[in-house]
């Protein structure tokens, strides 16, 4: 059976508004919690990004759900060493209750420090041993590893939990997908595509869980929440690569140009019709996905989660139709 959970939006919530939807979620009968790795948001109209390492510790002290990040890039900005450090200590603080969602980055958060950034296949290159170095930490010992791009020199973890951290893996393409399915826990995509599902079990994903999210925008007034949605995540609709080049928030909000209302409005559900929520998050479900996590976009989340608690959720879990 589908899990439903919550997607905190780093990008766009402050840590202290962050903690009370993780609240309101776990109250309206979310059963877990994802949260967004950034160092900058999309564009400055959303206009935050805290550290998520620090809304890892802090939530593990305010909710009993699980926590997964989607994702984390531990290939640039952060080395995989300190990645696996971090992993570990969420891991204990949240009791077992923290996955560790990894992908290959964009360059918005990971050109920070100056160098290239990469083309996708050094990328993938790249993640795969990162989370070789992560798993040879995980296990306690004392770590050496002198590979292609990085570079450990008698490392040891002594803050561990009691199993290792499962690693789900990002993937948005039949490559990245098979990658997934050979060296993940778990896979990580964003749209219902039941193919790129199929592609992850047959490349070794076998049995193992797929994971999926989307942004919606409630509002009693559909007209209203399609102008929100298009002012602070029209980047949703961009094509192609241009969400992992593009360097900046402003890069972002030049080509977001491009995006219109119309565009935002046939993508992503906006309004209080429940039939379109339900269908929406359902087609997750049909496609295959073990766990799915909706994010509302906007500063309605208490109304949200009253929505999702009474009308959404019940029908999701009951298999109900909404007309």
């Amino acid at each position: 059976m589908t899990a439903y959970g919550y997607f905190l939006s780093s990008e766009e919530f402050t840590p202290a508004e962050l903690l009370d939807q993780a609240r309101m979620a776990e109250q309206a009968g979310f059963e877990g919690l994802a949260v967004s790795d950034h160092f900058h948001p999309w564009n400055d109209e959303q206009g935050q990004s805290p550290f998520v390492w620090s809304m890892i510790g802090a939530l593990s002290q305010v909710t009993s759900l699980p926590i997964t990040t989607l994702v984390t890039c531990p290939t640039v900005r952060v080395h995989p060493a300190i990645n696996a450090q971090a992993a570990a200590t969420a891991a204990v603080l949240t009791g077992g209750r923290f996955r560790f969602g990894l992908g290959s980055g964009e360059a918005l958060n990971e050109h920070i420090l100056g160098g290239a950034w990469p083309e996708a296949a050094e990328r993938l290159q790249m993640l795969e041993e990162a989370v070789q170095v992560i798993r040879k930490l995980s296990t306690g010992e004392r770590v050496t590893h002198h590979g292609t791009h990085y570079t450990v020199q008698n490392a040891r973890l002594y803050t561990l939990p009691a199993e290792p951290v499962p690693l789900y893996v990002s993937g948005f393409g039949p490559e990245a997908a098979a990658l997934a399915g050979r060296i993940g826990d778990g896979f990580v995509t964003m749209t219902p595509d039941a193919t790129l599902v199929e592609q992850f079990r047959r490349a070794g994903g076998g049995g193992k869980p797929v994971i999926g999210g989307l942004k919606v925008c409630w509002d009693t007034d559909r007209a209203r929440a399609v102008k929100t949605a298009h002012r602070l995540w029209p980047s949703e609709q961009l094509p192609g690569e241009l969400a992992q080049i593009l360097p900046t928030p402003e890069h972002f909000e030049q080509a977001a140009g491009l995006v219109t209302e119309d565009m935002v409005a046939d993508a992503v559900v906006c309004g209080d019709a429940t039939g379109d929520h339900v269908a929406a998050v359902r087609a997750y479900s049909e496609a295959g996905f073990d766990e799915v996590y909706v994010s509302q976009i906007g500063p309605d989340q208490k109304q949200f989660f009253d929505f999702y608690r009474a009308e959404v959720l019940p029908r999701l879990r009951d298999g109900m139709s909404v007309d």
